[in-house]
């Protein structure tokens, strides 16, 4: 099994994630990270590397043929990524959503740890993440209409919606698990 997990900024994908990944004792992989690194290789925020891509398909098209490859290659593991989905169709997907502003939150939160993110720059306020989100999000949209005609957040495409809002952790782990437990 292969389970693909999507969503926008600050839902709790990597979270979940790594919780689910050390549950099972499978891999994970992080698309997200992979954009970053190249990002930063390339001396630019992500936020600057989504905009070069609205133009130059090669930063999604690299990690998406990754992407393609291990849902090809490799079986059980959890993969975060908001085209993970698309490209490994067979993976149960699913969308953890979130209220704009708790979304922002947890990321400024984060921020203040450590900036290890490579987001976007003058993020000092939760406003200013919100307004960054808003800024890659759009991105993230026309890249992925022009290169591979999807939508994201189209609740269609997923097995399980969990809105995370308003729950722990361990309460949106647990909805998780209970769908993983009926396809296993």
């Amino acid at each position: 099994m292969i389970i693909s997990i999507s969503g926008p900024a600050g839902s709790g994908k990597s979270t979940v994630a790594k919780m689910l990944a050390k549950k099972l004792d499978w891999s994970r992989y992080y698309i997200g990270g992979l954009r970053r690194a190249k990002a930063k290789e390339k001396g630019m925020t992500l936020t600057e590397y989504n905009k070069l891509g609205e133009t130059d398909p090669s930063t999604d098209i690299e990690v998406d043929e990754y992407q393609t490859e291990l849902g090809k290659n490799e079986d059980n593991f959890v993969i975060e990524g908001r085209t993970s989905w698309h490209f490994i169709p067979q993976s149960l997907k699913i969308y953890l959503n979130v209220d704009e502003a708790v979304g922002a939150k947890r990321i400024f939160d984060e921020l203040q740890k450590e900036n290890e993110r490579n987001e976007d720059k003058n993020l000092n306020t939760v406003d200013d993440v919100i307004k960054s989100h808003k800024k890659r999000s759009q991105s993230d949209d026309k890249r992925y209409k022009k290169y591979f005609n999807i939508n994201v957040h189209n609740l269609e495409n997923y097995d399980l919606v969990v809105d995370t809002s308003e729950l722990s952790r361990d309460e949106v782990l647990a909805r998780v698990w209970d769908e993983i437990g009926r396809c296993l």
